[in-house]
């Protein structure tokens, strides 16, 4: 059976974070989460970090006729990765569902220019 065989569950980000929710406050020894939780939120950030970064590079080698299910797998490892961000902040990933949300039937030059003006100044500076 390949991937495309598999009917995703609409509920997995909410059951993913119920998950985290409860081994946040387990033993570090015994939860990779609760253990990234104690070493507080520059471990967090550096792990959304190079799991993006991963991605980044799956991406470049897909495109260059490389395995496309890396950038899958690697696209999971920072959503997972970015919703420990968001948990040890204590936001959800509803509050990321509901700007998605926000933004659909607008422009993206539209939404971009909605933002307070040092958000745009930091957009283009991180533009190529």
């Amino acid at each position: 059976m390949n991937n495309t065989d598999i009917t995703p569950n609409p509920d997995i980000l909410t059951q993913l974070a119920n998950i985290l929710a409860q081994r946040k406050q387990a033993q570090a020894s015994t939860s990779y989460v609760a253990s990234l939780h104690q070493k507080g939120l520059n471990k967090i950030l550096e792990k959304v970090g190079e799991e993006a970064v991963e991605t980044i590079l799956a991406a470049r080698d897909a495109e260059a006729g490389g395995d496309a299910s890396a950038v899958i797998s690697e696209t999971a490892d920072l959503w997972f990765h970015s919703m420990i961000m968001l948990s040890h902040l204590n936001l959800s990933h509803e509050q990321v569902l509901e700007e998605l949300e926000k933004r659909f039937n607008i422009s993206g030059l539209v939404e971009k220019a909605s933002r307070p003006q040092s958000q745009n100044k930091e957009s283009q500076d991180k533009e190529p």
